[in-house]
């Protein structure tokens, strides 16, 4: 057999040239050099896109600044329900812009530094100042009692940013704030002028009452005493009807009888305080619930309870005879309560 020629061998050449792996390099090199030129252009348009995320949530913050500022003008030409009313749209934008920020993915340092100054100015100043014009006007002891506001907040806010940076922290953390947030403190803080309002002037206008009552809140915006925090906390299905419920009745509150429903709620989240702490200090002692949800937490607390020795037991009612307090019925001659033969 004779062996094969240049011609066969070229051939073979040919056909190995022309195999998938060398056609799909010869692809690859064209893509990446077609390629080359769009990677700054995808760059560009990526950094407008993300631009444009940060722009949404940083223009809430600013009118949230707007709506701070506004009111403490407001409180010094003597129209206190505006000024009360914007530093409560202040709060609320306070409140979705981070959300906003997460939803839209347009989270930075930038955005959280101007959270940071928005919060000191709308939460720190401002209520300070409504409450300076409008109750301490004329005392000297009414601007000191106002500072002592304003610092606690700039040093809670403070404190705040540095426990966001604590990566060690345990997760179970991010369900309550250290201290009273500021926009709770804030909205607090203002309570001495809803009384007015509602109820005309009093005790709870004077002085001592004022300014004990700003020293109260300056001490819970830097101690250490927990309360929950919203962030993380979900709505479970069955109590979006009676939610609705609530939010119908806060709005009829909120046209009618705006300064009601602001004491309602402060009362309200006065007396979580206790059970925020509590439950802050039952999951803080049982490291296996570290990282457990909220309400996986809240079901293992209730199972415990149930089950522990020194726990409340309740025996399961299994009927009306039951929640009566009557007797079951055992025996084929055993009869119902209320019988001939039982009265005979």
């Amino acid at each position: 057999m004779n062996p094969p020629g240049p011609a066969a061998g070229r051939r073979s050449n040919a056909r190995t040239s022309r195999t998938p792996t060398a056609r799909s390099a010869r692809r690859q090199a064209q893509s990446t050099q077609s390629a080359a030129p769009e990677v700054p252009e995808r760059r560009r348009l990526r950094r407008q896109a993300q631009a444009g995320r940060i722009l949404v949530p940083s223009s809430l913050t600013i009118l949230a600044i707007c709506a701070g500022l506004t009111a403490m003008r407001m409180a010094t030409t003597g129209e206190i329900a505006a000024a009360m009313g914007l530093l409560v749209a202040a709060a609320f934008l306070d409140g979705i812009d981070g959300r906003v920020a997460r939803l839209m993915g347009a989270t930075s340092r930038m955005g959280a530094e101007i959270d940071s100054l928005a919060d000191a100015i709308n939460f720190g100043v401002v209520p300070a100042m409504i409450i300076y014009f409008h109750l301490l006007d004329g005392h000297d002891l009414g601007w000191a009692l106002a500072l002592v506001y304003c610092c606690a907040i700039v040093l809670r806010l403070a404190r705040f940013n540095t426990l966001l940076d604590d990566d060690e922290a345990p997760a179970y953390t991010r369900d309550f704030f250290v201290g009273v947030p500021a926009p709770a403190a804030a909205i607090c803080a203002l309570l001495p002028i809803g009384l007015e309002q509602q109820f005309g002037e009093g005790w709870w206008t004077s002085l001592p009452a004022v300014g004990g009552w700003l020293v109260l809140l300056a001490y819970l915006a830097i101690s250490r005493i927990p309360t929950s925090s919203l962030k993380t906390a979900k709505i479970p299905p069955g109590a979006i009807a009676g939610l609705m419920v609530l939010v119908a009745v806060c709005a009829a509150l909120l046209v009618t009888f705006p300064y009601v429903l602001m004491m309602i709620v402060i009362a309200g989240y006065a007396i979580h305080i206790p059970f925020a702490w509590r439950a802050r200090r039952w999951v803080a002692s049982r490291p296996e619930f570290w990282n457990d949800k909220p309400a996986e937490r809240r079901a293992q607390r209730r199972e415990l309870a149930r089950t522990s020795p020194g726990g409340r037991r309740r025996r399961p009612v299994l009927n009306s005879m039951g929640r009566l307090g009557l007797n079951r019925p055992t025996g084929a001659s055993a009869q119902r309560p209320g019988t001939e033969s039982d009265r005979g």
